[in-house]
């Protein structure tokens, strides 16, 4: 076998379809890593198979119109050879299809269709192209206002899978080269996995060795989990457990741990530090890096997070490399467009200048400060004061675009300069001292006044900036748990937010209201109302960010409050889901069973979209499970109710309260709907009906005041409605006056 050199990054044709074939082992983007399985508690919400939004009910939506996905936003592609593609800002419509490239032209890929890949930088050759490639067409589950999703998958330049089988069976080429020595079958499936090798002479293959099984957990390991799977809302047994495989640096028992505990709480920043940090001592750096990923993910307003992991980036890549450079500055570009409107985001600002100014791009640290200066933050004013001395310390043609600095130059105007001085008259043969030998006043003077311009017209931002500043301070300065805790917040803090909340809607900017409510949440969120005030600020905006809030909501922090789930089961009846809406319902009833207002939603449901036979089997339901208790006399109400108003069926729904009264006879609720469905019909036709309704209940074991109201109800009805003077006279006398009190029955 003759070894060949590594060869670089090339397109080759092969048939009809484009192949990226990557020889060497490095990798310039991020690949593809699973997310963490969903909860439990999300089969049915939306997350699995049944959502119509496709996302996984574990991906959570982050509503920015430059990154809707956090993903995605984390995702940097390497930049195109002969082209200068400064951060994130002209990566985010790359989108490359799972599993294999988009197809060039109109053909369609392997893993896309014809009209959603992207074309990609380069001929066959490896030239570099003319035109940037297209944007993205949007995703069917984002907001249509938005700009196209980055996709999450890696760029053509990295491997998807970080250890590829030699002999992959999935993913086939559609139209594979011919093979020397062909299949027997004449038309193969292309989407079947090859058949098993045989052994020679029809023999059956031996059969592979069992895979190894994982050393199993300590007792103590098991004990600490037990505690935690038993109480998983004992936030105390959770950190009790983590504290433990921290401490005896268990991989596998703290992966599985961490993932569990994050399914239940992914607000904790905290622990997402831990997790990495362990991975990076016990697994890899790439292990590491893929933690923080998912927990950006979870938290994307998290400023530690993202310091943590653009430092952890740092360290992992080569600076020598020119797409190092550009992995940091996508990181950086990523966390601004997640974090960068947060208040007290000065840190990752700084962090973000001080790494360009180290790289001696003083243009990038202008135009990140022309960013920062109109951005309400903490340290506005120190952020002002940086930008001046930026300024005066460096000619203008360094931190200046030469579009700027020109357009500078015309403001100033030509204008007449002083003259030369003239100096004495020098003697024939001798030179003239030569040009540039010594100061050149005029152009310093140019410089300062392009400085003092520079200022100027910032000064303007600097001065609005502030004011929006002042409106915000004592709003921040009322917050003082910004992380996520179990324990209750003081009721001081929750009016602030409220407030806050308030005045930023009113305000009118979206992207400012939508960032507060994500950091608001961090801090309250296991507190309901604000949940609700998200998703209906959010409902008339974009339907799929009100989706994805409720999916967070009721998914990971509020998997038990029945209020969030029913609005979000109205929410998606609303948007026509009607399953979805069912699914919810079905749901959070098989894990909070029991909840009368959860069953009669359902029933509703059905009897809203003509499904009467459904409904009337969930009341009959309901009423077998809670037979000889209350709940379940309030059942056989709702259901003769309906029976009688939408089936208009007055017997059958007498029969049923009848049933219902003697099972339970003291029940006065089922006297009274049962007199009041009396009275409802015809009363020269029913009073028979009515009057057995009224002795039944004057003959039962009722309290004395109930057989009060019933004795009072049965001489009105007699006034009113009664077809015989006797009946009411002989009512008088064997019950008496129901004023001064009952008396003996006849």
């Amino acid at each position: 076998m003759v070894l060949h050199p590594p060869k670089p990054l090339r397109l080759v044709r092969r048939s009809r379809y484009w192949f990226i074939l990557v020889y060497t082992g490095l990798y310039w983007c991020f690949p593809r890593w699973a997310a963490p399985a969903s909860p439990s508690c999300l089969s049915g919400y939306g997350g699995g198979s049944g959502s119509r939004s496709g996302r996984s009910g574990a991906s959570l939506w982050f509503p920015l119109r430059r990154y809707s996905s956090m993903a995605g936003a984390l995702r940097v592609l390497p930049p195109a050879r002969g082209r200068h593609l400064p951060g994130a800002a002209r990566c985010r419509h790359i989108r490359v299809p799972c599993g294999a490239m988009a197809a060039e032209g109109p053909e369609e890929g392997a893993g896309g269709s014809a009209g959603t890949g992207e074309a990609m930088d380069g001929d066959g050759d490896g030239a570099p192209s003319a035109e940037p490639p297209p944007p993205a067409a949007p995703d069917p589950g984002s907001d249509p206002g938005s700009d196209p999703i980055p996709d999450p998958n890696p760029d053509p330049g990295s491997d998807p899978n970080p250890n590829p089988d030699p002999n992959p069976s999935s993913d086939p080429d559609p139209n594979p080269d011919p093979d020397p020595n062909p299949d027997p079958d004449p038309d193969p499936d292309p989407g079947a996995a090859p058949p098993p090798p045989s052994a020679p002479n029809g023999a059956p293959p031996p059969a592979e060795p069992p895979p190894e099984q994982p050393p199993p957990f300590p007792p103590e390991f098991q004990r600490l989990w037990g505690a935690a799977q038993g109480s998983p809302h004992d936030f105390g047994a959770w950190t009790e457990l983590l504290a433990y495989v921290e401490q005896e640096e268990l991989l596998e028992a703290a992966r599985r741990a961490f993932d569990a505990f994050f399914q239940r709480y992914p607000y904790c920043y905290g622990y997402w530090r831990k997790y990495a940090e362990l991975e990076r001592r016990l697994g890899s750096a790439r292990s590491a890096q893929q933690v923080l990923e998912r927990g950006l993910q979870s938290i994307p307003l998290s400023l530690e997070l993202w310091l943590h992991y653009i430092s952890l980036l740092q360290s992992s890549l080569d600076p020598a490399r020119p797409e190092s450079a550009q992995r940091v500055r996508g990181a950086f570009e990523a966390a601004l467009a997640a974090a960068g409107m947060d208040f007290r985001s000065d840190k990752l600002w700084e962090s973000y200048l001080e790494w360009e100014r180290e790289r001696g791009d003083l243009r990038a640290v202008t135009a990140i400060y022309d960013r920062l200066l109109s951005m309400p933050t903490q340290l506005y004013s120190h952020h002002w004061e940086r930008f001046k001395a930026h300024v005066l310390q460096h000619p203008p043609g360094a931190i200046l675009t030469p579009e700027e600095l020109l357009w500078l130059r015309s403001k100033l105007g030509p204008g007449p300069g002083p003259e030369p001085p003239q100096g004495p008259e020098r003697p024939p043969g001798e030179e003239e001292p030569r040009a540039g030998a010594g100061p050149e006043p005029q152009e310093d003077l140019d410089q300062e006044k392009i400085r003092e311009l520079v200022i100027s017209m910032r000064q303007q931002i600097h001065a609005q900036n502030e004011a929006e500043v002042s409106k915000r301070w004592n709003f921040e300065d009322g917050i003082k748990r910004p992380y996520f805790h179990v324990r209750p917040l003081e009721r001081a803090q929750l009016r602030n937010w409220r407030e806050y909340l308030d005045f930023e809607v009113a305000a009118g900017s979206q992207e400012r209201s939508i960032v507060l409510f994500e950091r608001c949440l961090i801090a309250c969120a296991l507190y309901e109302e604000f949940w609700v005030k998200y998703t209906r600020y959010l409902e008339s905006r974009t339907v799929p960010g009100a989706r994805s809030v409720f999916q967070r909501a009721c998914g990971f922090h509020l998997p038990r409050k029945p209020n969030i789930h029913l609005l979000w089961a109205a929410f998606e009846e609303k948007q026509g889901n009607v399953d979805e809406a069912r699914r919810i319902l079905r749901s959070f009833e098989a894990a909070v069973p029991g909840l009368a207002m959860v069953r009669l939603r359902r029933v509703s449901l059905e009897r809203r979209h003509g499904r009467v036979a459904e409904a009337e089997a969930l009341l009959l339901e309901a009423m077998r499970a809670n037979e000889g208790r209350p709940l379940g006399s309030f059942y056989a109400v709702k259901l003769a109710r309906q029976v009688c108003k939408v089936q208009k069926n007055l017997g059958r729904a007498r029969k049923v309260l009848e049933e219902a009264l003697e099972k339970d006879p003291e029940n006065a609720r089922l006297h009274a709907n049962l007199l009041e469905m009396e009275f409802g019909a015809d009363v020269g036709q029913n009073e028979g009906n009515t009057m057995s309704c009224l002795e039944r209940a004057l003959r039962s074991r009722l309290p004395h005041e109930a057989k009060l109201l019933f004795s009072q109800r049965r001489l009105e009805f007699l006034e009113d409605f009664g077809s015989s003077i006797h009946s009411l006279l002989k009512d008088r006398t064997a019950w008496g006056d129901p004023k001064k009190g009952l008396g003996a029955p006849p």
